[in-house]
């Protein structure tokens, strides 16, 4: 054992004595109850560790140490664990993790170079530094993967998405926007097909999107759509007036025709899966017509890819083996959008936001740069919130839309006004590390309500990336 004496603790008293360097200690695994103890405890006390805010399955502590190596253990649940993506080795105390603290802080110990393929949670400021982070998983691996999903996804048909009951919410093209929106929030959904009667088709859908753009046509100056036009414009005249034109507009003003994206219930998971990647929509509603000219089609369903990963994590759940890649690290595959490191090239930029921002520029970035949320980060980048597209709808509670100017209120002041929407477990921000396997996230993702998880720095909550549901859908698919 490299005991360290009884210089070393997890608190710091101020009074001059060995150096001592402030480590932190990470386990990313869960539990109820998480303890640490090693050789600068002289394995005698257990230190407990606390859930770190926003991510309740990572528990974190920093404990005081003096320079040299270390070892220790997690106390997991009453159950002795230790952590296979830091280093380890076989002692008399069982399997044990080490760590080496060099005399000066800055520098960082050769266990946790960048080369070292299971990337330690230790000390995350330093650790999680790559320029390389694609380099472990092998092409191999990767195509077994993705043969093995795709084939599940092509065998099973979108009628397995179906609830035994539940109701699925549409709207007729000749209410008016503004009720519309109201329907939106108060059932809290983002999105809804549209009913014309006349033609006796499903036209399209309502999403928070066209919220968005109706809130930007109000703030124009010289708008032709007023507030008290909102009052009684219906959806089908919103969709034939000024912004859209007889098209959609989408960040880059660029056109495309309009065209209602459906699948019917004996299509395959893994084609309505392509068609909301490829129509870049959050749902495609699941229809059956009796009829041979498809008409008066019945709706049963909106599929969303979190059902369909929904079961691909319940399939593959005890045959995790079978998916080689499903125990790798996000962070060593390429998935998602992350902040690049210092010296790499610039890929699809990452946007963010300060809460003091306005909402009219949210919601342009929101469209510019084609992304379904923002998150809102303070001057260190750490993470504090994050602005939705669906967040919009918020401002249909007591009229606030006809009462703001998008320049004048803060993200910060339009998120307060839908504290109670868009919750998921208690917690707005949905977050996981880097050292994260992909299993885990995918089973995070497939829960209801759940789109994105934001990629945070253990500790410090610094804003590190972010995971879609998409992102994990083109992966998989190889899109």
């Amino acid at each position: 054992m490299f005991g360290s004496g009884p210089d070393t603790g997890h608190g710091n008293s101020g009074v001059s004595g060995p150096l001592l360097i402030p480590t932190r200690f990470v386990w990313p695994y869960g539990g109820r109850r998480v303890f640490l103890s090693g050789s600068f405890t002289r394995w005698l006390e257990h230190i407990p560790m606390s859930p770190m805010e926003g991510c309740p399955t990572v528990f974190q502590v920093i404990c005081s140490l003096s320079p040299g190596y270390h070892q220790f253990k997690f106390f997991v649940d009453g159950e002795w664990r230790h952590d296979e993506h830091q280093p380890f080795v076989n002692d008399n105390y069982g399997i044990v993790n080490t760590i080496f603290i060099a005399r000066e802080p800055n520098l960082v110990a050769p266990s946790f170079s960048t080369e070292t393929p299971g990337r330690s949670n230790m000390d995350v400021d330093d650790a999680f530094v790559s320029s390389e982070p694609f380099t472990t998983v092998s092409d191999a691996d990767l195509e077994v993967s993705r043969n093995r999903v795709s084939a599940f996804l092509s065998r099973h048909t979108a009628y397995e998405l179906l609830a035994e009951s539940g109701k699925v919410i549409a709207l007729d093209v000749n209410i008016a926007v503004k009720q519309a929106f109201h329907i939106l929030y108060e059932q809290g959904i983002p999105v809804a097909p549209l009913w014309d009667s006349c033609k006796g088709q499903f036209v399209g859908v309502l999403s928070a999107l066209d919220f968005i753009l109706i809130l930007r046509e109000l703030g124009n100056r010289g708008s032709n759509l007023t507030e008290e036009e909102l009052e009684t414009h219906t959806i089908s005249a919103w969709k034939e007036g000024k912004v859209y034109l007889g098209r959609q507009i989408d960040g880059n003003a660029r056109s495309y025709p309009r065209c209602l994206v459906q699948a019917g219930p004996y299509d395959s998971l893994k084609d309505v899966a392509l068609k909301i990647l490829k129509s870049k929509v959050a749902t495609v509603p699941i229809m059956h017509s009796t009829s041979q000219d498809g008409s008066f089609p019945q709706l049963l369903h909106l599929a969303t890819l979190s059902e369909i990963l929904k079961c691909i994590c319940r399939h593959f759940k005890h045959s995790a083996s079978s998916l080689p890649i499903l125990q790798q690290p996000i962070c060593s595959i390429p998935l998602g959008t992350w902040v690049p490191n210092i010296g790499e090239p610039n890929g699809r930029p990452l946007a963010m936001l300060r809460p003091n921002a306005t909402l009219g520029a949210a919601l342009s970035l929101l469209i510019q740069a084609e992304v379904s949320s923002i998150p809102i980060v303070d001057e260190n980048d750490s993470l504090l919130d994050i602005y939705s597209r669906s967040d919009i709808t918020a401002l249909a509670k007591d009229k606030a839309y006809a009462q703001i100017h998008l320049d004048e209120m803060s993200v910060h002041q339009a998120l307060q006004l839908g504290q109670d929407a868009n919750f998921f477990n208690g917690q707005r921000c949905q977050m996981c590390l880097g050292s994260d396997t992909l299993h885990k996230v995918m089973e995070r993702l497939a829960n209801p309500g759940v789109r994105r998880l934001v990629i945070v720095e253990a500790g410090t909550k610094r804003v590190e990336g972010i995971v879609s549901l998409g992102d994990v859908f083109r992966f998989l698919l190889g899109l």
